[in-house]
């Protein structure tokens, strides 16, 4: 395993929005030696300490070549589009996740993180939190959801078949930075969904809908919890999110807006139309899933890996739409930055 000057790490997902971030903490831990970040298209971005590797997961026939001598795999690639398309996500998502799997067991690797999330979980209070024992059913007509949910229960067979393997699984609320806007606007909004339009002052109000309360991060900080698992011996699922929860209000402040009421129904409606349409991305199943989701108790990422946040949930969120204003992103394909109006 890694050389006698620190650990080699290997991070699937490594251009997306969660990858960028924890291949950064990675290079910068003297700890760490080597980072192999492996994506679909090799970046111009050259992080420290860091090589790339193009590969498809759910084709490259050589996935254990990659992991061979490595201290640890993080596991985050993953496609959120095309949500109509749901056997090409599928096929991304959860068979090459299961091809990540089997390739870390063949190669011997002693660490696997899995980038789970907020969206395994099944549908939960708003009003109170709830620790990392509440089911992770996720909300089964969301694609994105149903794949998060699925991966749990292979890794609940994963983890007996190999207990020599320490497998984390990390679960973190939304994940924002302003190198990201761009990215996350094309996979939620589409691409021509003007940034402008989100400047403090210029949209008159903000739907407040029924069960609109979420949990979002600074992407940087939750790649500090990736970071800290792979320092510490501990095992099984984690909650990661800042504080405080978000909701209309917190939303129509950054906004300079006031709220406005509107019906779930009426609001779902108006989703499903647009993606019927393919006007938008986002599939209200997923709009569904939102208004569903748990708030999640963080106690044991705090006590068991020392992790705190170092933005608030609302700076991570403002964060993010200067970047959308200013059409914000990074030198790897997935977060590239294209400003619109």
């Amino acid at each position: 395993m890694g050389s006698s000057s620190g650990k080699r790490i290997v991070v699937t997902g490594a251009t997306g929005n969660c990858g960028t971030s924890v291949v950064k903490a990675l290079g910068e831990d003297p700890s760490i030696a080597s980072v192999l970040g492996i994506a679909r298209r090799i970046p111009a971005w050259s992080p420290e300490k860091t090589e790339w590797a193009a590969a498809d997961l759910s084709l490259d026939p050589g996935l254990e070549g990659y992991f061979e001598g490595a201290d640890a795999v993080i596991h985050l690639a993953w496609k959120f589009q095309p949500t109509h398309e749901p056997a090409v996500t599928w096929r991304t998502n959860v068979l090459g996740s299961v091809r990540v799997f089997q390739a870390a067991a063949a190669a011997g690797v002693p660490v696997l993180v899995h980038a789970s999330s907020v969206g395994a979980y099944s549908p939960g209070p708003k009003d109170h939190t709830v620790d990392e024992t509440w089911p992770t059913h996720g909300w089964p007509e969301a694609g994105y959801c149903v794949e998060k949910a699925y991966l749990e229960r292979v890794l609940d067979a994963f983890e007996p078949q190999h207990p020599g393997i320490r497998v984390v699984r990390m679960r973190p609320g939304f994940m924002f930075k302003k190198e990201s806007a761009s990215e996350q606007r094309r996979i939620f909004a589409g691409r021509f969904i003007p940034g402008a339009l989100l400047r403090p002052g210029l949209l008159p109000a903000v739907p407040g809908i029924a069960g609109l309360r979420f949990q979002a991060l600074h992407t940087d900080d939750a790649a500090q919890a990736y970071r800290l698992v792979l320092e510490r011996e501990v095992r099984g699922p984690f909650n990661v999110a800042a504080e405080p929860p978000v909701d209309a209000k917190v939303l129509a402040r950054l906004l300079d807006a006031r709220v406005l009421r509107v019906p779930r129904t009426m609001a779902r409606s108006i989703l499903s139309a647009a993606w019927g349409m393919h006007l938008v991305p986002a599939s209200p199943q997923l709009f569904d899933a939102v208004l569903q989701l748990p708030l999640m108790d963080c106690t044991r990422a705090h006590d068991e890996l020392g992790w705190s946040a170092r933005h608030t949930a609302v700076e991570a969120i403002e964060e993010f739409l200067l970047g959308l204003r200013e059409g914000s992103g990074m030198d790897t394909e997935p977060l590239a930055g294209h400003k619109v109006g």
